[in-house]
């Protein structure tokens, strides 16, 4: 079954369940919509549903910054207060306050 609404919002930060990175959500897809091998290369065993929202996250772990590509079943709530880090933060949102980073910019 679609779920059709996302849990986490765009400035959130959230962290994965299983792998050690946190992140801010700054695109939200409603359904996996990458690519088939990007999917492939999941372990079949821990391969999460393509029917739930999958976040695109600027993520930090001890060693780098990155963009993950995320499923909804993976993610958590981070609890830290910390901002995070990663330098691409700036183009998107303004000044962490109170856990959550505000958009530059308004939507559609």
């Amino acid at each position: 079954m679609l779920k059709t609404q996302a849990k986490y919002n765009l400035g959130q930060v959230v962290r994965h369940k299983k792998h050690p990175f946190r992140g801010v959500v700054f695109d939200v897809d409603p359904r996996f919509n990458n690519t088939e091998e990007w999917y492939a290369s999941i372990p079949e065993d821990s391969r999460p549903s393509k029917d739930q929202p999958y976040y695109h996250l600027l993520a930090e772990n001890e060693h780098s910054y990155y963009v993950a590509y995320v499923s909804e079943q993976n993610l958590v709530p981070d609890s830290s207060g910390e901002p995070v880090n990663h330098p691409d933060i700036p183009d998107l949102f303004g000044p962490f306050d109170n856990g959550h980073y505000p958009l530059h910019f308004n939507l559609n």
